[in-house]
């Protein structure tokens, strides 16, 4: 089994926007990410610790300008906080192992598929594609990965 942990190593890696989000809580403008329209097939992992978030049988348009998923491919990986910055309550979600700011969760998702919408910033994830993920030990979720 993998270790994830936060690695000084990747944080130092991160692009300025990288940075800002995972490390400061930061949110991309929405519709500039670059994992926004992507709908090939693979797992998104947290971009400091490389632990695995969401797959992309979970993702979908919700119109919101941020990658949106219906659930987390390991909920032990995405821990839940209140959030009451800007005036408002909102739900955080941030990487277990990594502690990266990911975006928050809502109650407003695909009724069908549990009802909440995991609105993530691109600039927290990265992709591995369906192809790489037994290479990159990803292998154990491509049973959540859907065919192409």
């Amino acid at each position: 089994m993998a270790t994830y942990f936060k690695d000084p190593d990747a944080i130092a890696r991160l692009s300025e926007e990288e940075f800002y989000v995972t490390q400061n809580s930061g949110t991309e403008r929405p519709g500039t990410g670059k994992l926004l329209y992507n709908k090939e097939p693979g797992i998104y992992v947290d971009i400091v610790s490389g632990e695995p978030l969401f797959a992309s049988s979970d993702k979908y348009e919700s119109g919101c300008g941020w990658p949106s998923f219906t659930k987390p491919i390991v909920h032990a990986n995405v821990v839940e906080l209140d959030d009451r910055s800007l005036g408002m309550m909102r739900t955080e979600v941030r990487s277990q192992h990594g502690d990266s700011h990911l975006g928050h969760v809502f109650p407003d998702g695909p009724r069908d598929r549990g009802g909440l919408r995991y609105c993530i910033n691109s600039a927290s994830l990265r992709f591995v594609h369906r192809d790489d993920m037994a290479a990159e030990g990803y292998g154990e979720y491509l049973d959540q990965v859907e065919d192409i």
